[in-house]
């Protein structure tokens, strides 16, 4: 089968960063379903594995997360699904990825399809949607209510980076089924209307301090925060802004951040990896499957839409490597698709 994968952590610009292979199709077994991929999403975990991940046995390590695809065998100890089923998934950042036309998951971390959208469309949701799902109910413990249900709680959180591929379907997620009212960070006019249309309540700009265009707010202090980037940097910003036993959740890795600092008003750091699951093989592994489903049907009844930003064509190392430079710049709004070999 086609693939795409690398054998050295190169520079992306470098010719074998990533390249067009062929590799044996995998069997079914287990828990595990064997898709056909129809559609992928890239992500910024794609690009730090591929940077820091090299292989160790001499062959070729396939990468790739977000994923659309339709079933064509599963193994013994399946049973949510049957071949001919449409699914979507993030995967397992342990195993063998989505840049390949055929790909082993365990069926405990899929979800049925969107029947509304479009392969590609539906490739850009399942790492984003998990991680903002976790996030926001699991981490923050916001509080969940009916769709288009009137009441308003006074929960105020705070998206930092919000109009990457994370804070555009969290935006989203909080308006659909909570009461919360958002704040997002933005600085290029783009990346503001992005934002808004995704239903934002107040956009304040990130290049700027903080604290004094939130306070011109005039709507409270913040209880929680979605800290999507550049975490370490906004610490002294989200002391200053949250609330007595307010909550942070951060989704990027940490330098030189001091825990001391939230003591005086007894603040929370929250982690969120949504592979954790999967990678120690959890016992409560469904609950992704689970989300997926309400997060399909959330989108099936229209509160939610699709977050692609480009779509970039067929799925080959060429157009995977033009993939990653987008995200590795930092400068994509939403997210970034490919769809068939």
């Amino acid at each position: 089968m086609k693939a795409i994968g690398y054998l050295k952590s190169l520079p992306i610009e470098n010719e074998h960063s990533l390249v067009d292979i062929e590799i044996n199709q995998p069997i079914a077994s287990g828990h595990d379903l064997l898709v056909k991929v129809a559609a992928i999403a890239v992500n910024p975990v794609d690009y730090k594995v591929r940077l820091n991940a090299a292989p160790t046995d001499g062959e070729y390590k396939v990468i790739g997360y977000d994923a659309v695809g339709e079933v064509v065998a599963c193994g013994d100890k399946t049973s949510q699904f049957k071949p001919g089923d449409k699914v979507f998934y993030a995967g397992d950042i342990t195993r063998s990825g989505s840049n390949a036309q055929f790909q082993l998951v365990d069926e405990r971390i899929v979800g049925a399809k969107p029947t509304s959208l479009s392969n590609a469309e539906a490739a850009a949701l399942p790492l984003t949607a998990i991680t903002a799902w976790e996030l926001l109910f699991e981490h923050l413990a916001i509080k969940q209510q009916a769709p288009e249900s009137p009441a308003k709680s006074n929960e105020i959180i705070l998206v930092t980076g919000a109009a990457g591929g994370v804070g555009s379907i969290l935006i989203q997620l909080v308006k659909a089924i909570t009461g919360a009212t958002v704040i997002a960070t933005a600085s290029r006019e783009s990346s503001k209307a992005w934002v808004k249309q995704l239903g934002a309540d107040y956009v304040v700009d990130h290049s700027k301090p903080l604290k004094a265009q939130i306070d011109a707010l005039n709507i409270g202090q913040i209880s929680h925060v979605a800290s999507l980037n550049s975490s370490s940097s906004y610490l002294d910003s989200y002391v200053d802004l949250l609330r007595p036993f307010g909550k942070i959740a951060v989704i990027d890795e940490l330098d030189n951040f001091d825990m001391n600092k939230i003591k005086p008003k007894s603040l929370s750091v929250h982690w969120e990896f949504m592979f954790a699951r999967a990678m120690h093989q959890a016992d409560d592994m469904d609950e992704q499957g689970k989300l997926l489903n309400q997060v399909a049907k959330l989108i099936d009844q229209g509160y939610i839409k699709t977050t692609v930003g480009q779509h970039l064509g067929t799925i080959n190392a060429s157009n995977l490597k033009a993939a990653h430079q987008a995200l590795e710049s930092g400068s994509s709004i939403g997210k970034i698709v490919l769809e068939g070999f």
